[in-house]
């Protein structure tokens, strides 16, 4: 009877160990991996377009005061607030695509001490702001621009120095009139009596051809190229200039 025990205890024991054998290894090895998902159907990519470009420089305040109508804008940017030294670069609007510089940079003067939110009759600042191109001349005659042109060469003559010394003579062989204190449709010549904010507050700032110097509170360019602003600016596109030191336009 013993031996007959013995005997099944012998032939148990194998089996014992070959299932605490598989129970050993399957609590203790890593499971497997799951299966990757399957792939799902394709997602459609999100384009992000760019809106239409603006002029670089010009903050959210300036580019406010440009009237949805301009397709044409003369930037004058200035070295600093209290700086006599500027660049002009000119710009046109496509109704899709935003603006996009065409012409410059150009060097330029503007007055003497600089820039002014504020302009006052001989304060020797030019203003700062946006403002109407509407009305040209000059001693020279007509290049063939767009704009009404009053020639004068007579009433255009200028003579004297300038702030540095510089002769004045051949200044205004062209002019265009800044709208500033003007009213829009009159000569760049008689302002005087049109000036609707009065005279303390200043007028007569031109665009006009550069004398090596300082202004008083115009923008001035070297004559060719106060020809070619003249040959480019359109009544149609309602073109206005938008002038400052750098960090005031930036607002």
């Amino acid at each position: 009877m013993l031996s007959t025990l013995l005997t099944r205890a012998a032939a148990a024991r194998p089996a014992a160990v070959l299932l605490a054998a598989v129970l050993l290894l399957a609590g203790c090895a890593k499971p497997a991996e799951p299966p990757p998902p399957a792939p799902g159907p394709d997602l459609p990519t999100k384009i992000v377009r760019a809106g239409p470009a603006e002029i670089p420089g010009l903050g959210p305040g300036t580019r406010r005061l440009i009237p949805d109508g301009t397709s044409q804008a003369v930037v004058v940017t200035g070295e600093d607030a209290d700086s006599s030294n500027s660049e002009v670069v000119l710009y046109e609007r496509d109704p899709g695509r935003g603006w996009r510089a065409v012409v410059g940079p150009w060097p330029a003067h503007n007055a003497l001490k600089g820039w002014t939110d504020e302009h006052w009759a001989g304060d020797n600042r030019s203003p700062t702001g946006v403002f109407g191109l509407t009305d040209a001349g000059g001693r020279l005659p007509d290049p063939g621009t767009k704009l009404p042109y009053h020639e004068s060469p007579s009433l255009f003559t200028v003579t004297g120095t300038g702030f540095l010394g510089e002769p004045l003579e051949g200044s205004f062989d062209y002019v265009v009139a800044i709208n500033y204190n003007r009213r829009p449709g009159t000569s760049p010549l008689y302002d005087e009596g049109t000036r609707p904010m009065g005279w303390d507050r200043g007028g007569g700032v031109w665009f006009h051809v550069d004398h090596d110097g300082p202004t008083q509170a115009c923008v001035s360019l070297e004559l060719d190229q106060m020809r070619e602003l003249l040959l480019w600016l359109d009544p149609k596109s309602d073109p206005v200039v938008v002038m400052g030191d750098g960090k005031s336009l930036a607002r």
